[in-house]
């Protein structure tokens, strides 16, 4: 994995071949620091000027993949001419404004309220946990337990998920302080970027070739995006925070911070036209 900024000669040498720009970012841990209470993560003014700078130019679209419902994120963001997917990419919302859920995640939803309930109540004795009811999912966060409880923690939340993951009903996932419940319908963060790149080939005519997709995300949930973005041979995939050996992604960058002086890189070059 190498330190993206350090190999920025490498990404402008690509760039050049390229006429048309998919950048795609995960929220949390990528464009703002992780916090706490996932309330609490708000996008830092310079972050989102450069985003809608991004978004404006001609040759770029710019997408947010999140694990929150799209309200939220679209809330959070609240720029108008950008792709938003929530929940992992089971609810999308395109540049014309259409949304799409599809319909095996609609008929798990009682399934997916049940269990909320069911975990609300049988986790509500530990102090720091937050059961976090997404409509199509369930977000179980741990942060702020004491030391020591995760087994406590682990082990009501098995107990309850069990049956429906034994019947085939929902799929449990994990990322950083996090337990995820989904329904067992095959959609992730990498079957969103490939939708959203075909249909924006499809609809643009845009040869593969000149296509430069960027993909940043920072949690075991943006693999998938990773993996999607490297199939398109010139894709850059990026992870945010200390590099990892057993990541998909290609380069890294530490911190958000440094995701804030990639994308100004990344307007600047495109917008004095590199890539004309």
């Amino acid at each position: 994995m190498e330190h993206l900024l350090s190999s920025w000669p490498e990404i402008v040498t690509r760039m050049k071949s390229a006429k048309n720009f998919l950048l795609f970012a995960d929220y949390d841990g990528t464009l703002t620091p992780i916090v706490d209470r996932p309330e609490g993560a708000t996008l830092p003014n310079d972050i989102k000027q450069v985003i809608q700078q991004l978004s404006a130019l001609p040759n770029c679209t710019v997408g947010i993949i999140s694990g929150r419902t799209l309200t939220d994120i679209i809330d959070r963001v609240g720029l108008i001419n950008l792709v938003y997917a929530g929940n992992h990419g089971m609810e999308i919302k395109e540049l014309s404004g259409i949304t799409t859920i599809d319909p095996a995640v609609r008929m798990s939803q009682p399934i997916i309220h049940g269990l909320y309930k069911v975990l609300v109540k049988n986790l509500s004795q530990i102090k720091g946990v937050q059961v976090e009811y997404k409509g199509l999912s369930l977000s179980i966060h741990y942060r702020l337990i004491a030391e020591g409880m995760l087994h406590d923690v682990t082990k009501i939340f098995e107990d309850a998920t069990d049956i429906a993951r034994k019947a085939g009903d929902i799929r449990i996932t994990h990322g950083k302080k996090v337990f995820e419940v989904r329904p067992a319908v095959d959609i992730n963060k990498g079957n969103a970027v490939r939708m959203l790149i075909n249909k924006y080939r499809k609809d643009n005519l845009i040869d593969s070739r000149t296509l430069l997709p960027i993909y940043l995300g920072d949690d075991q949930t943006d693999e998938d995006g990773f993996k999607a973005t490297e199939e398109y041979g010139n894709g850059i995939s990026i992870f945010v925070g200390a590099p990892q050996a057993q990541s998909a992604a290609r380069y890294y960058l530490n911190s958000p911070e440094e995701v804030i002086e990639f994308l100004k890189m990344l307007y600047n070059q495109i917008q004095s036209g590199f890539a004309e």
